[in-house]
């Protein structure tokens, strides 16, 4: 029961997480950022934000992170704002990697087919 709980509060807080950057956050960095999934303590003390982003670069990953890093206090405070919660989590924000992982995939599969034909 516990479980089920901490996955609804992890869909809320992502889809909360979505609409703040959409609607509140004004910085270019965090444009095409896209919250992929949120991974919460037990607890519900700390709650990990995976993004993504359109772009390959690694410096625009970089950006991303810095603008996500800076707007945590606003996010965390829009959340409280938004969530009935006694405590919003502590927002630790990390890059979803299997989204690449996932395009790598394709990648192998695409060569395979060509060797083959």
């Amino acid at each position: 029961m516990v479980k089920h709980r901490i996955g609804r509060v992890e869909q809320e807080v992502q889809k909360e997480i979505n609409d703040i950057l959409l609607k509140r956050i004004r910085d270019p960095r965090v444009q095409d950022v896209t919250i992929t999934g949120v991974q919460m303590t037990g607890d519900l003390q700390r709650a990990t934000v995976y993004f993504s982003i359109l772009s390959d670069k690694a410096s625009d990953a970089q950006k991303a992170q810095d603008g996500l890093d800076k707007a945590n206090g606003l996010i965390r405070h829009e959340l409280s704002q938004r969530l009935t919660m006694f405590k919003v989590p502590e927002l630790v924000f990390a890059q979803d990697e299997s989204v690449r992982y996932g395009e790598k995939i394709d990648e192998l599969l695409r060569q395979m087919h060509k060797s083959d034909k």
